[in-house]
């Protein structure tokens, strides 16, 4: 019994600590979409630091994003590296941070059912970066 309370207590914590993660987010400076999911974010627990890039296509690159799932934004997870592309929701966010052998998730375009862009129906699929679905949020 103690060994699965342990279990419990450890894995609870570990999911609050995951919502406290500091995120660093490449964005265009005239996207109001992005805000919305920096804003999305920060009311999930994440720190946030915005930074706004003129040159976006360049920071994708550099973190290894599949030019096949662009989207407008990108977030990396400063502790690990993960690497979050578009409007990706906070929960997609957690489950990735508790998978640190997934070096990235998307979700291309610009879905009207994805933070930032409008309410979420329950059907918003998210990817990881081999294009295989990760969440449906």
């Amino acid at each position: 019994m103690k060994k699965l309370c342990f279990a419990v207590l450890l894995a609870a914590s570990s999911l609050v600590h995951a919502a406290g993660e500091a995120i660093t987010v490449y964005k265009d400076p005239n996207c109001g979409c992005c805000e919305g999911w920096v804003e999305h974010l920060r009311e999930s627990g994440y720190k946030v630091k915005a930074v706004n890039s003129e040159d976006m296509s360049a920071v994708k690159k550099r973190l290894g994003v599949p030019d096949e799932l662009a989207s407008c934004h990108t977030g990396v997870v400063d502790a690990s590296g993960q690497v979050m592309e578009g409007h990706v929701p906070a929960a997609a966010v957690k489950k990735l941070i508790a998978k640190p052998s997934v070096k990235g998730v998307a979700v291309p375009g610009m879905p009207a059912n994805s933070p930032g862009m409008g309410k979420m129906d329950g059907n918003l699929v998210t990817v990881d970066f081999s294009g295989k679905a990760f969440s449906k949020d």
